[in-house]
């Protein structure tokens, strides 16, 4: 098994009284990664969860999975590092850490030429000491 497996964390919270399920590696890596991808990125999918208590439809999933695959290939070929990702309350994220906004975008849209469009908004906040990550990271390990 590899160490990112072996440190792979799916927990969840409340939020509102609805349950949010996190997924992330609870391992910061090395600090020159860090330095150079100081950029946090924030996918943003809001959906309607009324029905199922904060949860996606089955069709919504089923496209947030698609979504999913096309940032597992940007993420392969080096453009981001995943840092988490979060499923409830009518929202769904997918947070990631870059170096450069715009070779991010081009990326991210020749990974998705083909793709329907996603109702989504994409945020970026410099974070050269990957403090949300901590945040997230600190927040499961208080719970546990």
């Amino acid at each position: 098994m590899a160490e990112s497996e072996e440190l792979g964390v799916i927990g969840e919270i409340e939020e509102d009284g609805l349950p949010v399920v996190f997924k992330f590696v609870d391992l910061l890596p090395p600090e020159e990664t860090r330095a150079r991808l100081g950029w946090l990125t924030v996918i943003s999918w809001k959906y309607d969860g009324g029905p199922r208590n904060g949860m996606p439809a089955t069709d919504t999933n089923a496209r947030m999975l698609a979504l999913e695959h096309a940032l597992d290939d940007i993420e392969q070929k080096g453009h981001c590092r995943h840092a988490y990702s979060r499923t409830g309350n009518s929202l769904k994220e997918f947070v990631y850490y870059i170096a450069d906004r715009e070779r991010f975008i081009a990326a991210f849209n020749d990974a998705l030429a083909g793709h329907p469009r996603y109702p989504i908004e994409i945020h970026f906040y410099e974070d050269r000491g990957w403090s949300d990550l901590q945040k997230i990271r600190e927040l499961f390990r208080r719970a546990t």
